[in-house]
């Protein structure tokens, strides 16, 4: 009986592989489009100036606070300059690194600011905030690099032969299964650190459950 079970888990995992390599792959073909025109110079240089205002003017509100709730603003205020600056480097310049470094760019401001939130708490339910922080880092960042992958193999391909083309929806597929394992494997770090509420025998059980549902 617990033998079925394993497999049922295990043909789950392989599902949620596929599908988590599906979605990206539709998420890449509607983002292929996207920035395809290019911001003026004097439009990029007016978005700099406002978000270096938009910072400025975050900043101040931050002083008024103190304790953990300032460090969340500040946190939340230079992550969202960071990732405007990003965002509009890759409208002025819409290259794939540039999408790329925006991606990246908001993944670490969220890891940033969900850090500082994970402050406010203790023991394990921090630890298992941590971890989640982690987790949703590493799924954007796994996305992000997936994406870049693949349209780098893509303009690789429209160059060259139906080969190429053929071989560059190899490497597609390889990154995006590559991401679809680095969020598993996030996810399971995360059931891992839940393990720690408790103890003895249930423990034990609870780990070899998560080991099962990820196929650890």
């Amino acid at each position: 009986m617990q033998h079925t079970h394993t497999q049922l888990d295990k043909g789950t995992i392989v599902k949620t592989l596929n599908l988590n390599v599906i979605a990206l792959a539709v998420s890449l073909a509607f983002s292929a489009g996207a920035m395809a025109q290019s911001l003026s110079k004097s439009d990029y240089k007016a978005g700099q100036n406002k978000i270096a205002a938009e910072y400025k003017l975050a900043k101040t509100n931050c002083a008024l606070l103190s304790g953990n709730p300032k460090d969340i603003c500040v946190a939340e205020a230079k992550g969202k300059e960071k990732v405007g600056l990003a965002d509009l480097e890759a409208s002025y310049k819409p290259t794939r690194e540039h999408r790329y470094d925006a991606s990246i760019a908001k993944a670490k401001a969220d890891y940033a600011v969900a850090m500082e939130r994970c402050d406010d708490k203790a023991g394990n339910v921090k630890d298992v905030c941590v971890k989640e922080a982690k987790a949703a880092q590493t799924t954007a960042e796994a996305d992000a690099k997936a994406q870049l992958k693949t349209s780098d193999a893509n303009a690789a391909a429209n160059k060259t032969s139906a080969e190429a083309h053929s071989k560059a929806n190899e490497q597609a597929t390889a990154a995006n299964k590559d991401a679809a394992a680095a969020k598993l494997d996030a996810e399971y770090k995360v059931a891992k650190e839940k393990c720690d509420t408790v103890a003895g025998n249930a423990k034990d059980v609870c780990v070899n459950e998560a080991k099962v549902r990820f196929g650890k």
